[in-house]
């Protein structure tokens, strides 16, 4: 069998080093197993400062056991490796873009756009379900939450859905995304997930364990190696608030992650250097907060929080 052109015995696993158009390469680990079956796919590190999922992968590299599984795993640990190693918030260091906007990708296109497009080619088409891990970059914090597709085909977003349910996540939230890695996978046919967890630049045991169990449990969802995993209690968001900086200057913030409120309640300020008013943020409805940035200061455009609707 080839995993991203590369061949791999039954039992066996790779570790190998694929190309991006024009220059570069990412890493990737391919565990074939004894038996056949779907092909789970996992990314992390579309952002460099997003830790508790690189590490994660890295440690899952070493732990799993080909032998034991029905099916295949590819696991990417870490896509924005220069970002990873110069610290570099939420974008590639070599253009500036953020990865995740920049699908579909484009083979002759900026440093984002070939790594985007190479992503595309290697891994979509093995996929039964592709899983990017997330976190709050080093301006934000996140609760533990997963995004499922909304707006792909029927089949896809129900295949999805299901995925997500599988997960010890208190909530899964539909998301209309589709220029993502794996929002544009699931436009492509493909069952994807994104899961988000930690923050503030930094990463854990107890959350890098969490990510770990998640991806445990999606092998047993696909039965790549059944466990028989306990159904998790979850409760689903149909429909999100993403509040937005209109303008430079120092923001206030009076939730936290995971924060429920009510209609009406006082979400943030932001504020000009002088300390004038510029925009009290209320919540439009009962909500939970999934993000908000930690950053005092922001620019025009700059996410402030994201709040789910309970």
């Amino acid at each position: 069998m080839q995993l991203c052109g590369i061949a791999v015995n039954a039992g066996e696993k790779k570790e190998a080093e694929l190309p991006v158009p024009g220059g570069g390469s990412f890493y990737v680990t391919l565990f074939r197993g004894a038996n056949p079956g779907k092909t789970l796919v996992v990314t992390a590190g579309v952002h460099g400062c997003e830790y508790n999922g690189i590490e994660a992968l890295r440690s899952l590299r070493e732990e799993l056991n080909p032998k034991l599984l029905r099916g295949q795993v590819i696991l990417v640990p870490l896509i924005n490796r220069n970002g990873f190693y110069l610290g570099t918030k939420q974008t590639m260091p070599e253009d500036h873009v953020n990865l995740n906007r920049a699908f579909p990708g484009d083979a002759f296109g900026t440093a984002a756009a070939r790594m985007a497009a190479a992503l595309e080619q290697h891994l979509y088409a093995h996929a039964d379900l592709l899983v990017d891990l997330h976190g709050g970059d080093v301006n934000e914090m996140a609760m533990p939450f997963v995004y499922f597709p909304a707006k792909a085909a029927p089949q896809v977003c129900e295949r999805s859905r299901a995925a997500a349910q599988a997960l010890s996540l208190p909530y899964r939230v539909a998301s209309s995304s589709k220029n993502g890695l794996y929002s544009w996978a699931a436009q492509q046919g493909v069952p994807a997930l994104l899961l988000e967890r930690g923050g503030r630049g930094g990463w854990s045991t107890d959350e890098v364990a969490a990510y770990r169990r998640n991806i445990y449990e999606l092998l047993d969802h696909l039965e790549i190696l059944p466990q028989n995993s306990p159904c998790p209690a979850q409760k689903e968001i149909q429909e999100t608030v993403y509040l937005e900086a209109e303008q430079q200057g120092f923001w206030y913030p009076f939730v936290q992650e995971g924060h429920a409120f009510p209609k009406g309640a006082v979400l943030g300020e932001l504020r000009d250097y002088n300390g004038n008013l510029i925009r009290t943020h209320r919540a439009a409805f009962d909500g939970v907060a999934l993000y908000y940035t930690v950053a005092l200061g922001v620019q025009a455009g700059d996410p402030l929080i994201a709040y789910g609707k309970l």
